[in-house]
């Protein structure tokens, strides 16, 4: 795998790892993930050891927003990558002790099937996980804890009181304008807690 860089996300842990494509009159070939490779970043995404216990693939129609989630027991970190399409990855920091605690930000994912890198994006435990399509998109994502729905909370994507003062402009614009037109959601979703209950929820102690 041709890990070219990682840069930091505004959130605390967060990270955007780019890895190389190598191209030629055919088209290209990627090398998307190498156990070994991740092990040697493992401090630099802020981790003892990185073991992936799950992996899961999400196709999305446009219009579609999916979160917040998240999972206390056991804790899990995602890495997530677009297979293809157009999306807005989003991610929210619900741990109490955090410097970025309340804090959403948004990173543009868009399938560039002639650009030489492609990229993970790394948010360890205790960010909730969610995202927006502004075309048919697919996304594959790796879990390091296996799915435990007892484990889990979901923050409503829908919440006024969300904080996207880290979020692109353009983005946040991206994500207002889906949310006057009608988006899509599951039902799951738009029960999930409000920011404002999660913070007084005693579950917030354990992360």
């Amino acid at each position: 795998m041709k890990i070219l860089e990682v840069r930091d996300l505004p959130l605390a842990g967060a990270k955007l790892v780019v890895f190389g494509r190598f191209h030629d009159e055919r088209g290209y070939f990627a090398e998307t993930y190498r156990k070994s490779d991740f092990v040697s970043l493992a401090g630099a995404l802020g981790l003892a050891s990185l073991a992936i216990e799950q992996a899961n693939e999400s196709r999305s129609l446009a219009g579609v927003i999916r979160g917040l989630h998240f999972q206390y027991d056991p804790p899990m970190g995602k890495l997530i990558r677009l297979v293809y399409g157009h999306g807005v990855d989003m991610a929210l920091d619900v741990r109490p002790k955090s410097p970025t605690f309340g804090r959403l930000i948004m990173v543009e994912m868009s399938f560039e099937p002639l650009s030489g890198a492609a990229q993970w994006i790394w948010l360890p435990p205790g960010l909730a996980h969610g995202n927006f399509y502004l075309a048919d998109s697919a996304i594959e994502y790796f879990c390091t804890a296996p799915y435990n729905p007892a484990g889990e909370v979901g923050i409503n994507p829908l919440d006024p009181g969300l904080d996207l003062g880290l979020c692109p402009p353009s983005l946040a614009g991206s994500f207002r304008d889906l949310l006057a037109r009608g988006p899509i959601l599951s039902p799951k979703d738009t029960q999930g807690l409000d920011f404002a209950d999660w913070r007084a929820d005693a579950r917030a102690n354990l992360l």
